[in-house]
């Protein structure tokens, strides 16, 4: 895949909401954005540390046309995964999962073991996620990807982060699930 500057993309940020420990769900939003403008918004509530989050997002993401998905972790709502191949399977479309930090997958599967029955099925999509590159203009991110090359990948890491590290589809899909679920945990 190939990026053309003058082309506008059509990119799906993500981004789960707050939740308590005793949160039975969290709100998982989607953002679409045509380059940097908002075009529609969706979202979800996914189980807390349940294993409902690939097929609740893959829900919200058909009738949308987009190019890319940009992930903001491969767990949201504590251990509930988003398999970022699966989504690549199922819509052709690239995946970037983006982190802050590098991930701590030594620390991820002994969490794993410790807490979940069904921790190797969970850590599969983690170990398969993998490798972990390093990109960014002045600040970096780190990234796992799906479905496209590094080079691809920090071009449009490039295009779409104005602010800080984070990119914008990624940070406004966190802006909006941290208000809805501010919201829903006060009633």
């Amino acid at each position: 895949m190939s990026f053309n500057a003058c082309q506008k993309l059509r990119v799906v940020g993500t981004e789960d909401g707050s939740f308590q420990r005793n949160s039975a769900k969290t709100v998982l939003a989607a953002v679409l954005f045509q380059d940097l403008w908002v075009e529609d918004i969706r979202f979800t509530y996914i189980t807390v540390d349940g294993f409902d989050a690939t097929e609740k997002f893959t829900n919200m993401l058909y009738g949308w046309r987009f190019d890319i998905v940009l992930l903001a972790s491969l767990s949201f709502g504590g251990f509930n995964v988003i398999d970022p191949h699966e989504v690549f399977r199922k819509f052709h479309k690239p995946v970037i999962v983006v982190s802050r930090r590098k991930p701590d997958n030594k620390a991820v599967r002994e969490a794993l073991r410790r807490h979940f029955y069904d921790w190797k099925r969970r850590w599969k999509i983690f170990r398969n996620a993998a490798p972990v590159y390093l990109l960014g203009k002045e600040s970096t991110v780190y990234v796992e990807l799906a479905g496209l090359d590094v080079v691809f990948a920090r071009e449009i890491l490039d295009k779409l982060t104005l602010f800080g590290r984070v990119p914008e589809p990624i940070r406004v899909a966190r802006i909006i699930a941290r208000g809805i679920s501010s919201k829903v945990n006060r009633n």
